[in-house]
């Protein structure tokens, strides 16, 4: 009987257990005083924690697993201001598939990620580039650099030739 509960529990099926996380967070900052949260936490966690844990580990995450998206757990929707390297806040607000950027001038870039092509590209006054794209082997991406397609791989020295490479090219943007 245990070796058939563990299986079901243990199944490698971890997801993010959105639904307890917001919860916890709700607890821990519910109130300024941290001593009203630990009170309150301690009468709430056993049930409210509990039911959410329960939630998340049976529905949410089996969701996860299938679908790949954990629909409590996502940011969809929510903006943080981000500083640049250059030293300028943006608004970077999260979307269904990437990412819309605000610069405090107005002027908007979407980072978008095309799942049927495993692609990531920047979309910018109607005119849509893609940066990179995932190879089938997982361990390297292929860029399209001066019209010539290269493969970089996803460790530190295929960072820093890509780096080298893009920069050489008049392509300012990298990733790490």
């Amino acid at each position: 009987m245990c070796l058939l509960i563990g299986s079901f529990m243990f199944n490698s099926c971890i997801g993010s257990f959105g639904l307890f996380n917001q919860y916890a967070a709700w607890q821990k900052d519910m109130t300024d005083n941290k001593f009203i949260n630990a009170i309150v936490g301690f009468f709430l966690m056993p049930i409210v924690g509990s039911v959410t844990l329960f939630v998340d580990a049976v529905v949410l995450n089996t969701i996860e697993f299938w679908t790949g998206d954990n629909p409590v757990a996502s940011n969809i929707g929510k903006t943080q201001n981000i500083m640049g390297s250059d030293g300028v806040l943006y608004a970077v607000k999260t979307l269904r598939n990437g990412y819309e950027i605000t610069a405090p001038s107005g002027e908007i870039v979407h980072f978008l990620y095309d799942k049927k092509n495993d692609s990531w590209s920047v979309s910018q006054n109607g005119i849509v580039k893609e940066v990179f794209r995932f190879n089938e082997d997982g361990k390297s991406i292929k860029v399209n650099v001066g019209g010539e397609s290269r493969d970089f791989t996803l460790n530190e020295q295929g960072v820093n030739e890509a780096m080298t490479t893009v920069a050489a090219n008049g392509r300012f943007f990298a990733f790490r």
